[in-house]
């Protein structure tokens, strides 16, 4: 693992697969310490087993990110143990899709929930200590679905065009508190969910991007690290897609 001079501390939900496991293994080669969370113990445990082995230094924290009670606990033993969080990754999202007449309450409230009210959560709780330090990281991870809309997808969509909403609105209630608000955008990127999706699936998700394929969680890992760096400090409120195009 290549070291900084700068450690940060940093916390990434939803680190458990995928984007938010790729986050949290780039962050660490940075020379931060990450903590890595998820619902499950298991899955962020494994991420920041690897990490710690591979030379970097992390930790695990198993929360269910949609109970805010719990989200307010974790953010304070957190704040207990390390004094402040200087970069927060906001990744944990799920998807229950479905046409808005088959879409249960349930469906959309646990969406709107895990998606959105969590980065509001985290973000509450974990940001003053930056703005008092004068220094500081957040970076959500929404989706082009956020920018465009999707049909079936009335509850992630809602989700992700709300995290632009907030990254836009305190981005410039932090400003002038030296601490960055930005979003990445994903297109389809090859994960476990669009594993399962079939070849004629995935061959008509591939014939409308321009790049002719699907990204990677690495591509959202580097754009990730490179907003959590000081060569970003002077963006803040933006909206980095990456999407191959689909999106312009």
């Amino acid at each position: 693992m290549t070291e900084t001079i700068d450690k940060k501390i940093a916390l990434v939900t939803g680190a458990g697969r995928g984007i938010g496991k790729s986050i949290a293994e780039l962050l660490a080669t940075k020379g931060h310490h990450v903590i890595c969370v998820s619902r499950s113990a298991g899955s962020c445990g494994a991420v920041a087993d690897a990490i710690n082995a591979a030379g970097g230094s992390a930790q695990s924290l198993a929360v269910d990110v949609a109970d805010n009670a719990a989200v307010l606990a974790a953010s304070e033993q957190l704040l207990e143990e390390h004094g402040n969080i200087d970069i927060l990754v906001n990744n944990a999202g799920i998807t229950k899709d479905g046409l808005l007449f088959r879409m249960s309450d349930d469906a959309w409230s646990d969406v709107i929930d895990t998606n959105l009210t969590s980065c509001f959560s985290w973000i509450k709780h974990l940001a003053r200590p930056m703005t008092r330090k004068r220094w500081g990281r957040i970076i959500n991870i929404s989706s082009v679905v956020g920018l465009t809309g999707n049909a079936g997808q009335a509850n992630y969509a809602a989700a992700k065009a709300g995290m632009l909403g907030l990254t836009k609105s305190l981005a410039k209630e932090f400003a002038a508190r030296n601490v960055t608000v930005n979003a990445v955008a994903p297109g389809f990127i090859a994960t476990d969910m669009t594993a399962e999706l079939n070849e004629d699936q995935q061959k008509a998700i591939v014939g409308a991007i321009p790049m002719k394929r699907m990204g990677s969680a690495a591509d959202i890992a580097h754009a990730t690290a490179f907003l959590a760096s000081e060569e970003a400090g002077y963006i803040t409120g933006q909206i980095f897609t990456v999407d191959g195009g689909m999106v312009m």
